[in-house]
């Protein structure tokens, strides 16, 4: 399974990508809003967007790219570890 975040905090994007890893999943972790954002989302599974820590502007992007690929999207509030291990408990098996 393959999924994206996108917000959360900067010293938290490799805890993220372990607790992905430790799930069985490939991920991809954008704390900041790069150039051409929409094309770098690919093709995930599911698209994980921690929404206290997220701009409006990537937001939308997550929404117009949900809508164009049919691609699942949650939000959580927390940006915590321990919020993104239960939902990935949720969706990994």
């Amino acid at each position: 399974m393959s999924v994206v975040i996108v917000g959360g905090n900067d010293r938290m994007a490799t805890r993220y990508k372990d607790i992905c890893t430790e799930s069985g999943c490939k991920s991809k972790v954008f704390t900041q809003m790069p150039a051409d954002f929409e094309n770098k989302i690919g093709s995930p599974d599911l698209v994980i967007v921690f929404t206290g820590t997220c701009s409006h502007k990537m937001l939308g992007s997550v929404k117009k790219h949900s809508v164009r690929s049919g691609t699942p999207v949650k939000h959580l509030h927390s940006s915590s570890a321990s919020a993104l291990k239960e939902l990935l408990s949720q969706y990994a098996n």
